[in-house]
């Protein structure tokens, strides 16, 4: 097959994302209602409960990430929405409901010629999304709370890719140019879909950057958290095919991050991310 298929999708994508009216998937409409709520300067946890509450897989996600052991290091379990809400604050509803949607996607059945790959991206953008959190916190001390929804969304491209490839079974078919066409574009359609969302910059810049090979000496900015995240992610839970693109480069890691802390970040948080990736993905 031609690169016409992909010049095609590409074409469609660059349209919808540039146009005024622009034509947002429909697995991203819980996103919508949870933005348009978030910028109400009036809104209350009661006012955010009761849309959460609305949702079954929304308000399952936000009391199992309340209870999860990177929320709840005292061990005290709440069941309600409200409880949940107050323990991990009204952004992080913003988070699980970006996780919602794009499960949601993925078990949708326009997805499901793309089930392994699929299976292999929600692993590793969890794992990217809870790495996040335990990077920012323990070495940049940055925000955690931002830096993980920056690692839940930093494969939105990936997601939305594959939501429009459905549409042309020839390119389905070619494994070999869909996964070309996903690695090589996913960082940039996903930055346009995010700021398409006016989603903030720091992310935005964060999202473009993460496959963006550079070195770094001391993590600092959200940018440099995701990049070194998704390294780690990457040795052992890539979305990408070995045997189409070769492994991913993670030798970076040795540059800022020696053999023996390396390890230590990974076996102190491990707890942590597993209870993150169970509260967001489970």
């Amino acid at each position: 097959m031609s690169s016409a298929v992909t010049f095609k999708v590409l074409e469609d994508i660059a349209k919808d994302l540039s146009g005024n009216e622009i034509n947002f998937p429909t697995f991203l409409d819980i996103t919508f209602q949870v933005r348009t709520a978030l910028k109400d300067p009036n809104l209350n946890i009661e006012q955010l409960a009761k849309l959460v509450g609305a949702e079954p897989l929304m308000s399952a996600k936000i009391i199992r990430m309340s209870n999860s052991v990177a929320m709840n290091p005292s061990g005290r379990e709440v069941a309600d929405v409200k409880s949940a809400i107050v323990r991990v604050g009204m952004e992080a509803v913003r988070t699980v409901s970006f996780a919602v949607a794009m499960e949601q996607l993925l078990k949708s059945k326009q997805m499901h010629a793309f089930e392994g790959i699929s299976k292999r991206l929600w692993e590793h953008t969890s794992h990217v999304a809870a790495l996040c959190r335990v990077l920012a916190r323990k070495i940049a001390k940055i925000n955690g709370d931002e830096a993980m929804f920056a690692g839940l969304v930093h494969d939105i491209g990936v997601f939305y890719l594959m939501s429009r490839a459905a549409n042309f079974p020839e390119l389905v078919n070619d494994k070999v140019e869909l996964h070309a066409l996903l690695v090589g574009w996913h960082d940039n359609i996903g930055h346009a879909l995010l700021s398409a969302l006016n989603l903030p910059e720091s992310v935005l810049v964060a999202v473009q950057e993460h496959e963006t090979d550079r070195e770094i000496s001391v993590l600092k900015s959200l940018s440099d958290v995701l990049y070194v995240a998704n390294k780690i992610a990457n040795r052992s839970s890539s979305w990408r095919d070995p045997k189409l693109d070769g492994e991913v480069d993670t030798s970076m890691l040795e540059s800022i991050l020696d053999a023996d802390t390396l390890a230590e970040i990974i076996e102190e948080s491990q707890e942590e991310v597993q209870s993150l990736k169970a509260a967001l993905g489970g």
